[in-house]
């Protein structure tokens, strides 16, 4: 039976300008009623937070909790490994951020051409085998943000890998650059459950066109949009676990509720969802899910996941002079030490850490044209 977890890359912060500024006594309360709820898998990482998300969940579920009643999800960081004499202090460091002695689940994290210097240069492999077979670890597996050749050639060098973390979500089920469909027909092949990351595509899905929120409502006035994108992933056969990434207290609640309601989709719904999908892919400019990967690489400082953010919506409106969306670029740019779109040298770096394989220099060139303008106050 299909589980939730609860994701722990986006949580509530105290300034939106700052990740690190971690809501704990939000954070808590999630933890409260998603436990309370009947669920106990949390899902975290090395990079999440600026290396907070595996503190919060010492200080929010271990400090807390007693060890028997929650299992927990990491990752070894691939994309950050490029010498064999990182390993073991990076997992002692994660073991001790997150104050637990062993991983219910650890993952290879992001297995893929941008990270093989971490797992082919280096054989983190066989260090993560080591330690299962310590009792560090309960079951190994990894997530890949690849495509389906790619997860079948390492499923098939690694059969030890007992599970995978994929992105599905209705939008990118039939991607040809996500490959959400053939990545899970690649894991069933293996045998591998699957969990699920990204199941409202950073947030997408939550928030949908107006005229594809129309064709939901026409259908079913009662269900939410959040309902439809939920109910697509938990009616996928082989799909065990599937992560919330809620970043508040009414989130978690309304995702909850959702699941705890859930009822498989029907042949008329999927196509009112394929429906849905053409609507919010002709309407999207740039398919960013703020993972954030991008933004801790960029060395111009551009929060690059933020203003994609506000370059979307102002997409959205339509051709018009002034948005507020707009003008938050504009307060974005007062703040001490960012970079402006226009700031990007170009150096591609952001480009390799991208798991939705964007040009974002080239996206960042529009933005300027959009945002930093005259209208706005930039160039008087």
């Amino acid at each position: 039976m299909v589980n939730l977890g609860m994701g722990m890359m986006r949580l509530p912060v105290l300034d939106e300008n700052d990740f690190s500024s971690v809501d704990y006594e939000q954070v808590n309360e999630m933890v409260d009623f998603f436990m309370e709820s009947g669920f106990n898998h949390f899902d975290t990482a090395y990079p999440y937070h600026e290396g907070l998300s595996e503190v919060a969940f010492r200080k929010c579920v271990v400090e807390r909790y007693p060890r028997d009643s929650f299992k927990v999800a990491d990752k070894l960081p691939l994309f950050s490994i490029t010498e064999e004499s990182q390993l073991e202090p990076i997992f002692s460091e994660q073991l001790e951020r997150c104050g637990v002695d062993y991983f219910d689940y650890y993952l290879m994290h992001n297995v893929s051409g941008y990270s093989e210097a971490g797992w082919l240069d280096v054989d983190s492999f066989s260090f993560a085998n080591k330690k299962k077979e310590e009792g560090y670890i309960k079951h190994l597996g990894l997530s890949t943000h690849a495509d389906a050749e790619f997860l079948d050639n390492m499923l098939t060098f690694h059969p030890e890998m007992e599970f995978v973390l994929l992105q599905i979500n209705y939008l990118d089920w039939e991607d040809e650059g996500i490959q959400s469909k053939k990545c899970l027909e690649v894991a069933r092949k293996h045998g591998k459950p699957v969990m699920v990351m990204e199941p409202f595509k950073g947030g997408f899905l939550a928030d949908v066109p107006k005229d594809a929120e129309k064709i939901m409502k026409d259908y079913n006035p009662d269900a939410s949009v959040v309902s439809w994108a939920l109910r697509f992933v938990a009616s996928l056969d082989d799909v065990c676990v599937i992560l919330t990434g809620a970043s508040s207290i009414d989130q978690m609640k309304e995702n909850i509720a959702e699941f705890n309601n859930f009822t498989p989709l029907n042949d008329e719904e999927y196509k009112i969802i394929e429906e849905v999908a053409e609507i919010i892919n002709s309407n999207i400019t740039v398919d960013c899910t703020k993972c954030r990967y991008c933004v801790d690489s960029c060395p111009e400082e551009i929060d690059i996941a933020k203003i994609f953010d506000y370059y979307n919506k102002d997409k959205l409106l339509g051709e018009q002079a002034w948005s507020q969306f707009g003008n938050a670029y504009v307060n974005y740019s007062k703040i001490p030490g960012v970079g402006l779109a226009s700031d990007c040298s170009e150096c591609e770096t952001c480009m390799d850490e991208c798991p939705q394989h964007i040009n974002i220099p080239e996206v960042l060139k529009d933005v300027a044209k959009t945002f930093e303008t005259e209208y706005y106050g930039f160039g008087d």
